[in-house]
């Protein structure tokens, strides 16, 4: 058998969560002044998904994001700084300043990309699963995607494919009750999304998605699943988003509730380690991580623009 990681958090999850939350924070900064172009979307509130399921992958694992992947990517090992400079349309960017915020792609970290088409990461999952699973490697794919991807075609067709092959694939819905501005019960009367998974044979689980103690060992749960032959799993991780759609989405039709601090993973995990009696290692996190993030940004927004040269480059694939 093999194993990915412990179930179990610590303050480097802490950590990892600040740093999320603190570039998110400095892009919504940068874009305010005018320093990023074109549509952002955050995930401020919804951290303790992408570390909890991150933090239990191998390095060679391979995540696919949407149009929300800064957590994402960041959990799953890419720089500050490169993302910022990404962001920003910077040369030194993982796409070279040409693929901006829905179109990240670190695949040296196993971050493979993100895609601003609705579902349309689940597809390519399902690819990187079944040549792990062809190659006989034990490399595990994970899609992450929000819960109006579960009203498409695609979605049902990669859920009775993953189910079909027993692709060592986890497929995780982070349900925060909203597509773009959409409440649920506008587009869907299943309440449960993991149900439609359950019609497959896949295995599902619905959890608290804002609580990291419990996001981590449902996680990894999936993720050994898969790497030792047993199939896809679908987890429902029902997250809380204290932002709108995108920066600049005035939240009117959300309500008071989608400032709820009160179910901030950030703190909730924090009130756990200190009642863990864990406090000594907590001290000075948030501190350090900011100001790596900002010194990250000045950095990124001081490397140069791409050249006219760049234009043709990485535009299509090379033998």
């Amino acid at each position: 058998m093999v194993v990915t990681a412990p179930a179990q958090s610590g303050p480097e999850d802490l950590e990892m969560m600040w740093r999320i939350r603190a570039f998110e924070e400095k892009a919504s900064e940068l874009f305010a002044r005018g320093k990023i172009s074109g549509l952002l979307h955050l995930a401020i509130g919804q951290e303790a998904t992408a570390v909890g399921v991150c933090g239990a992958l191998q390095p060679t694992d391979r995540v696919f994001s949407g149009h929300r992947p800064h957590g994402h990517a960041i959990a799953k090992g890419a720089e500050t700084g490169r993302l910022f400079a990404e962001l920003a349309g910077r040369r030194t960017g993982y796409c070279g300043g040409k693929g901006g915020s829905m179109h990240l792609a670190a695949p040296e970290v196993g971050f493979v990309t993100a895609t601003g088409i609705v579902a349309g990461n689940l597809p390519l999952a399902l690819g990187a699963a079944l040549s792990s699973k062809c190659r006989g490697e034990s490399d595990v794919a994970v899609a992450f995607f929000g819960d109006g991807a579960a009203q498409t075609g695609l979605f049902h067709e990669c859920l009775n494919l993953a189910s079909l092959w027993q692709l060592p694939v986890v497929l995780v819905c982070e349900n925060n009750g909203f597509a773009e501005f959409s409440p649920l019960s506008a587009h869907t009367v299943v309440e449960r999304l993991a149900d439609h998974a359950d019609t497959y044979g896949i295995p599902t689980e619905t959890i608290d998605g804002n609580d990291l103690t419990v996001v981590r060992p449902a996680a990894a749960a999936a993720i050994d699943r898969a790497r030792n032959g047993g199939g896809p799993s679908f987890l429902e991780c029902l997250t809380h988003r204290l932002r709108g759609h995108y920066e600049g989405d005035p939240t009117l039709k959300r309500g008071a509730a989608a400032r709820d601090e009160a179910k901030d993973p950030i703190q909730r995990f924090t009130r756990f380690l200190h009642d863990a009696a864990r406090s000594a290692e907590l001290e000075g996190i948030e501190v350090r991580v900011r100001a790596e993030v900002e010194q990250a940004a000045e950095e990124a927004l001081a490397a140069p623009w791409p050249e006219r040269d760049d234009l043709l480059t990485n535009v299509v694939a090379q033998p």
